[in-house]
């Protein structure tokens, strides 16, 4: 690799990564509870998706399997195409996205807004998997051309395992605790697996719990089940990624119950965030329930909210019956810890200081 663009990847994980750590107050039952969240909407495009975009780009470029004038083409739900078009471009590579059509128009001007090319894919063409289809088949005509293949790279859990993981736990550290349980919504299956991992070579209690839409649960019947409202998610297939045999209970939440409580999270504590986020936040509310009041779990708010501001996040969304969020009171910020206030160990720590 050479120096310029070692100094590019050099400034790109100042960017990415290292994001604070909320420890989030609230009342349920009459009792105040606490659940720690990783807050990627601070990363440089407003998502989780950034750390995988960056870490595939890097390993992969380090290992010369992208040239200086390669395409990045990738199938994606929309953030991490909104990550390799900012990241790709910045680097230089033209960038190619295909993407379901069914999601938000946000998602799709972004893309653009960075000068990537994108190409809209319908259900009759074959949704996620028609996208999946159309990326390799693009690849294999331009010759010079790079996959990501988010759903079956394993760079996508190794960024997490890295980065995500080690943040994790010395933010926990630093607050005197340790993780009980970790929850993630399941996209790729990247972060749940990734985490998991990484927080179970240190203890190997740690329950991984991964999250899908009550609405669509592909985790627990391995294919495409109705229609949700939470993009990013149970994109219609269980992803390569995904070792279920290594991870705990499936947890299910209903898609307008996430809507609800993201709003609420914008409301009362000020944080603008997807509807994956009140989702985590809710599925972390579960799994404290079945560990215990006490129990330190952690979970994240993967995007902010400036990609569904024309969907129903915007909406009035009626109350159902079991839904979580209207019993979930006097939400507050208790305790925020940034990465620059802790000495993370830099042996465990391998975005890009201890590889280049």
């Amino acid at each position: 690799m050479d120096s310029a663009r070692k100094n590019l990847f050099e400034h790109l994980c100042s960017l990415i990564g290292a994001t604070p750590m909320a420890k989030v107050a609230y009342t349920y039952k009459g009792e105040t509870r606490h659940v720690h969240v990783k807050l990627e909407h601070y990363n440089l495009t407003g998502s989780v998706k950034d750390r995988m975009a960056l870490f595939i780009l890097f390993s992969s470029t380090r290992k010369g399997l992208i040239g200086d004038n390669c395409t990045i083409a990738e199938a994606t739900s929309g953030n991490t195409g909104i990550a390799f078009a900012s990241i790709g471009r910045l680097l230089g590579h033209p960038v190619k996205i295909f993407m379901p059509d069914w999601l938000s128009p946000e998602r799709i001007n972004l893309i653009r807004s960075y000068g990537a090319d994108i190409e809209l894919v319908s259900a009759e063409e074959g949704g996620f998997k028609g996208c999946i289809r159309k990326a390799e088949e693009y690849a294999e005509k331009k010759g010079t051309c790079f996959l990501p293949s988010q759903f079956s790279n394993e760079f996508n859990c190794k960024a997490h395992y890295h980065t995500t993981g080690p943040e994790i736990r010395h933010q926990l550290a630093h607050l005197g605790c340790e993780a009980d349980a970790f929850v993630a919504g399941v996209g790729t299956g990247g972060t749940i697996m990734g985490v998991g991992r990484y927080l179970r070579k240190h203890d190997k209690n740690v329950k991984l719990f991964p999250l899908e839409p009550a609405n669509s649960p592909t985790l627990s019947t391995g294919h495409k089940v109705g229609r949700h409202r939470i993009e990013g998610i149970s994109d219609e297939f269980i992803p390569d990624l995904v070792k279920l045999e290594e991870l705990d209970d499936i947890l299910a939440v209903d898609d307008g119950d996430a809507i609800l409580m993201a709003k609420k999270i914008a409301s009362a504590i000020g944080f603008g965030v997807g509807i994956s986020s009140g989702a985590n936040f809710l599925g972390a509310i579960k799994a404290q329930e079945m560990l215990g009041k006490e129990s330190v779990v952690v979970t994240l708010f993967p995007d902010d909210n400036k990609k569904y501001l024309s969907t129903d996040l915007m909406q009035d969304i009626p109350v159902k019956e079991g839904y979580l969020t209207p019993k979930i009171e006097n939400l507050r910020i208790e305790t925020v810890v940034k990465m620059r206030d802790i000495d993370l160990i830099k042996e465990e720590y391998t975005f890009c200081d201890k590889t280049l």
